[in-house]
């Protein structure tokens, strides 16, 4: 590995079914060990309930407010505010009130980058819902 500078604003942007995805370090740049992905979303964005099979993620919030789902707990994080999802619990996230949100999200082991990069080449407009699943489930993701 070789150390990496990730300036403000830099990084490889996606856009990922709605959801405003900077790849800040990707498993090339950790050999894989680490995925770290900045968010920067509208209030109302949201992931639905869904499954990690083989990654753990942490989410730290940067600005705005964000509601999550792990397993059965329901809370709203703040700037500065963390949360752990472990793999095999579902989880979501919404943007709510009022201002844009940001976060940095942390995933362990690295290798989600790549689905997502599938998932940004979808075609713009409503998601074809097979598709998405299809390209998911190679990655041992599902939703629930």
């Amino acid at each position: 590995m070789n150390p990496k500078i990730i300036k403000s604003g830099t990084g490889h942007k996606l856009n990922v079914l709605g959801d405003n995805q900077v790849i800040k370090l990707s498993a090339k740049d950790t050999n894989g060990q680490f995925s770290l992905i900045e968010q920067n979303n509208n209030p109302g964005m949201g992931i639905p309930p869904h499954v990690h099979e083989n990654e753990d993620e942490v989410f730290h919030v940067l600005s705005g407010k964000v509601e999550m789902i792990v397993g059965d707990e329901l809370t709203t994080l703040s700037a500065g505010d963390m949360i752990f999802c472990p793999r095999g619990i579902p989880h979501s996230w919404k943007v709510i009130g009022e201002e844009k949100a940001s976060a940095m999200l942390s995933i362990f082991p690295a290798g989600l980058e790549v689905m997502f990069e599938e998932l940004s080449e979808l075609p713009a407009g409503p998601p074809d819902l097979e598709k998405v699943s299809e390209i998911c489930g190679k990655y041992n993701l599902r939703f629930v």
